[in-house]
């Protein structure tokens, strides 16, 4: 309907896209000291979800927040009411503005949360034990015009992640720079 109007409008697939059910910008999983798994919250990882961008002036939002914009078809969740998402800025949800209407929170963390996985030992207590920033917004992905191939759109969505660099260095190589706590001093170079 878009496109009729004259307004440029593309579809993208987001693969490992989070359902941030309570918008607290993370995919939340409780388990036991057992480690068996407690159903406390509603978050979730889908395969993949599909939403469509438009290119919009956002006048309501400044001009920082022209471009394109996502729109949900398909939206799960209620947003003021009804059932809608968006038109959230890429601008706003690349550069982590979760402060804005139209959805921006839930766009996000659709390509951005945290996987953290809690240990629940009782009401009031609970430990963080592991969490996966790198999981969640892979290969975001576009249609190229004219052809049928892949447009990796996943930079207009997010910085690149932090690269782990992994290195071996001897004991000589570092004995001199132990501290008093046993700890390593590592500078970069």
């Amino acid at each position: 309907v878009l496109r009729c109007l004259g307004i440029p409008t593309r579809v993208i697939t987001n693969f490992n896209s989070a359902h941030d059910k309570n918008l607290n910008l993370s995919v939340d999983k409780y388990i036991d000291m057992s480690g068996k798994t407690l159903h406390l919250s509603e978050d979730s990882v889908w395969n993949f979800h599909v939403w469509n961008e438009s290119w919009f002036i956002r006048r309501d939002l400044g001009s920082l927040y022209d471009g394109w914009q996502v729109l949900d078809a398909t939206p799960q969740e209620k947003s003021k009411g009804i059932y809608q998402c968006g038109p959230a800025s890429i601008r706003a949800i690349k550069e982590g503005d979760v402060n804005l209407d139209y959805d921006s929170p839930f766009v996000f963390a659709a390509v951005n949360a945290d996987c953290v996985t809690w240990i629940r030992y009782s009401k009031k207590r609970k430990e963080r034990i592991y969490s996966n920033t790198r999981k969640i917004g892979k290969f975001i992905s576009t249609k190229a015009v004219g052809t049928n191939s892949r447009v990796d759109v996943t930079d207009n969505y997010k910085y690149p992640e932090v690269k782990e660099i992994s290195f071996k260095i001897s004991y000589s190589q570092y004995k001199n720079s132990l501290v008093d706590d046993r700890k390593i001093l590592v500078t970069a170079v």
